[in-house]
């Protein structure tokens, strides 16, 4: 066949292929959404660097449920609190399922706690709460490991006495070093090469995950594998990542006594022994996988929160100096914060939940996925369908926030100044798949800043102005502008 006829046919086969979906569409009352192209689909209507943002667009035409085409896949985006809310918490059932993302799948071979469905996905997220929780996690022996953390953070960045650095590793080596004490049972010290290399490669992964290369990878995933570019390197990076992992995981296993576990890992190597010669879900691939998803995830989202919240308070000096005040009046400089003193500062509490509402850290939401055909709202929902609750619409509505663009505490405070809660405030998702570290998450961003603030005061070389809070880089997640900071003792 001349090449002419071959490029023709294949042109007819897509567009019938494209007819026919669209007579599919008005068969089982999809979502509505906008008319797409053959093969690319509503690919030219989003913008690939803020997508969420042309989604929300799309959304004033076509209501809270719309449908997207992704080249050849069906995506559905729940936009704003009530359609977010009603889906994850009241239908919680039917948006239990994880979506397999490509990039996700790549990195996590299709085992772990973070991409699993069904049987396995419930055994695993059941005993990784109950492990972190038998470790600590959103209790007093918590505290004292971020407390002890705390202290080590201090001491370091008084050794930059007054001049201008940038606090990015520091700050990560401080929180990553709380992920490694529940997991691998040992912290690192903040001048470990081999350790600061891994923590700058997960720091250019979430950059790279949040690029155009992830975005492509995730539509045209057998095309990427072939192809250079940005996406390669992030693959590079995550084997050394899970390499690491993996020398772990076999330390352990060389000197494990199920008697006395010391960390995540004992214990699921403990729970594998058990289940040793049956069709378990403990097995050395779900473990690394998770293992690899808490380190990573625990990592990079709480240090860049609070990386964030040291540019807010630069950026907004009296902000930081109520702050001061109030933690001075309720705690004063010297002993160590504890969650209990929240309740004692309203105006510090409502500030640190300001910065993650504002931050917006994951704007897209995590991928949710139809396990089977759900109606939702009069639509149809066809089984295979990715599913993404858009956190930016929550985060940023109108119809909850008195000024949803702009960085105000009093979306905290009420006319009192007490604190209060907004149902809407759902930086880390809602319902079953919910962030299983979101306790210890809370637990990190109050205990590191109200310390820092007892010890420092925070400004920058080129003064507040100079401070832009709008992220650097967007898409699935936002990656906010880094600074070199000062940090005057007090």
């Amino acid at each position: 066949m001349p090449f002419f006829d071959s490029v023709l046919l294949a042109v007819l086969v897509f567009v019938l292929l494209w007819l026919l979906s669209r007579k599919q569409s008005r068969q089982m009352c999809l979502p509505p959404g906008p008319t797409g192209l053959p093969l690319v689909g509503n690919l030219f209507q989003l913008d690939r660097k803020a997508p969420y943002k042309s989604v929300v667009k799309l959304s004033e035409s076509y209501g809270p449920v719309i449908m997207v085409n992704t080249g050849l896949q069906r995506v559905v985006f729940l936009i704003g609190y009530d359609a977010v809310k009603e889906a994850l918490v009241d239908h919680a059932d039917d948006f239990i399922g994880r979506g397999p993302l490509p990039f996700l799948v790549k990195i996590t071979r299709g085992y772990g706690l973070v991409i699993s469905n069904g049987e396995r996905w419930r055994q695993l997220r059941q005993f990784t709460l109950s492990t972190l929780r038998d470790f600590g996690m959103g209790r007093k022996g918590m505290e004292q490991w971020i407390q002890e953390e705390s202290t080590h953070l201090v001491e370091r960045i008084k050794t930059m006495k007054g001049g201008p650095f940038d606090p990015t590793f520091f700050l990560s080596c401080s929180v990553s070093n709380i992920i490694c004490c529940l997991v691998f049972g040992e912290r690192f010290s903040y001048d470990d090469k081999h350790f600061l290399r891994l923590l700058q490669h997960i720091s250019q992964i979430l950059i790279l995950i949040s690029s155009p290369w992830a975005v492509l990878y995730n539509i045209f995933p057998r095309l990427m594998e072939w192809l250079p570019g940005g996406h390669q390197k992030a693959f590079k990076r995550i084997e050394e990542l899970r390499k690491f992992v993996i020398e772990k995981v076999k330390e352990h296993e060389d000197t494990l006594d199920p008697n006395s576990p010391r960390d995540y890992i004992d214990c699921f190597l403990t729970r594998a022994i058990k289940e040793k010669g049956t069709s378990t879900e403990f097995h050395n691939d779900n473990l690394v996988s998770t293992v690899f998803n808490m380190y990573m995830g625990g990592t990079e989202s709480t240090s860049s929160t609070i990386r964030f919240a040291l540019n807010v308070f630069i950026k907004y000096p009296k902000i930081q100096e109520r702050m001061q005040q109030e933690i001075d009046s309720v705690i004063g400089q010297e002993r160590f914060p504890f969650m209990e003193d929240r309740k004692s500062l309203p105006f510090v509490d409502a500030v640190l939940h300001e910065v993650q509402r504002f931050m917006d850290f994951a704007p897209l939401g995590a991928p949710h996925y139809a396990l089977h055909n759900i109606t939702f709202r009069g639509y149809t929902i066809p089984k295979g369908t990715m599913i993404f609750p858009v956190l930016y619409s929550v985060l940023k509505e109108g119809k909850q926030w008195a000024t949803p663009f702009l960085f105000n505490p009093q979306h905290f405070l009420d006319h009192n100044d007490n604190f209060k809660r907004n149902p809407a405030f759902l930086p880390f998702s809602a319902g079953k798949r919910a962030c299983v570290g979101e306790s210890l998450a809370r637990m990190e961003i109050f205990l590191f800043l109200v310390k820092l603030l007892q010890h420092f005061t925070f400004s920058c070389p080129g003064g507040p102005d100079s401070i832009e809070l709008t992220p650097e880089f967007s898409s699935f997640a936002n990656v906010h502008r880094r600074y070199n900071i000062i940090a005057t003792p007090r």
